[in-house]
């Protein structure tokens, strides 16, 4: 049995109705990050198989068949499973749904939410999750804050202006890893992170792995995460391994 997951569940069957009008004719993991020509999906897709996936259950709902006729033309590094939320169960619901087409139901398995561009090592993050013997572990991200900070001094004299700092609180990064068990404690319909995550964080079961310093995060939930996204991009140099077009 393997303790790093080798399979993985991406939910992407969101509307994305803030990112308008680019998801009026695909949904929101479809979008594409400005200057790569590949959508958010294929990003995750590369870099799960770089991180030793083989198989992924991509979940679809709004506009499915433009996901799927993608995924079925791409040039994809793992092999993909698509699964069709036919009517809404709520986040838990979807994952339980997604889970099921699993091809190792009793191995551990990672989560991601189809909306996020990301890199760091989710090998690093399976070893923290089975040292902690977690049912579940989150990534958590420190986020940039979108507007100017102001620092003071004791007299309230301002002392210095910080351009979009670092947020105190650690925030769900909306990547996971899960061992076998966790898919029985879903809920049929609802959402887990009102109902299983709870529970488990009462009973000590529930880990949160900080991003590494460095690493890369960015939630894709508007217009304007797309055009930082596209400049974060642009400064760092590169472009990581993306699927294409068979």
């Amino acid at each position: 049995m393997h303790t790093t997951p080798t399979q993985a569940v991406v939910l992407a069957g969101g509307q994305g109705s803030r990112l308008r009008p680019y998801t009026d004719d695909r949904p929101k993991p479809m979008v594409e990050i400005p200057g790569t020509g590949t959508p958010i999906i294929g990003h995750q897709l590369a870099w799960l198989a770089a991180e030793g996936v083989t198989h992924a259950v991509v979940s679809c709902g709004h506009l499915a068949d433009v996901l799927r006729r993608w995924l079925d033309d791409a040039d994809l590094p793992l092999h993909v499973t698509t699964v069709v939320e036919e009517e809404p169960l709520g986040r838990g619901g979807g994952l339980k749904h997604a889970a099921a087409r699993l091809p190792h139901p009793d191995e551990p398995w990672y989560a991601t939410n189809g909306d996020i561009w990301t890199r760091f090592s989710l090998r690093e993050m399976a070893a923290f999750h089975t040292e902690r013997d977690a049912t579940a572990t989150l990534a958590l991200a420190r986020p940039r804050i979108p507007w100017g900070a102001v620092e003071t001094d004791a007299f309230g004299h301002i002392t210095d202006f910080i351009e979009a700092p670092p947020s105190p609180y650690l925030i769900n990064a909306g990547v996971y890893v899960f061992s076998a068990a966790f898919r029985d404690l879903l809920p049929e319909r609802g959402d887990h992170e009102r109902t299983t995550f709870p529970g488990l964080a009462r009973e000590r079961r529930l880990a949160g792995f900080p991003l590494p310093q460095g690493a890369y995060w960015r939630a894709i939930d508007t217009a304007k995460d797309l055009t930082e996204a596209a400049r974060e991009l642009a400064a760092r140099g590169r472009v990581q391994d993306t699927p294409t077009r068979a």
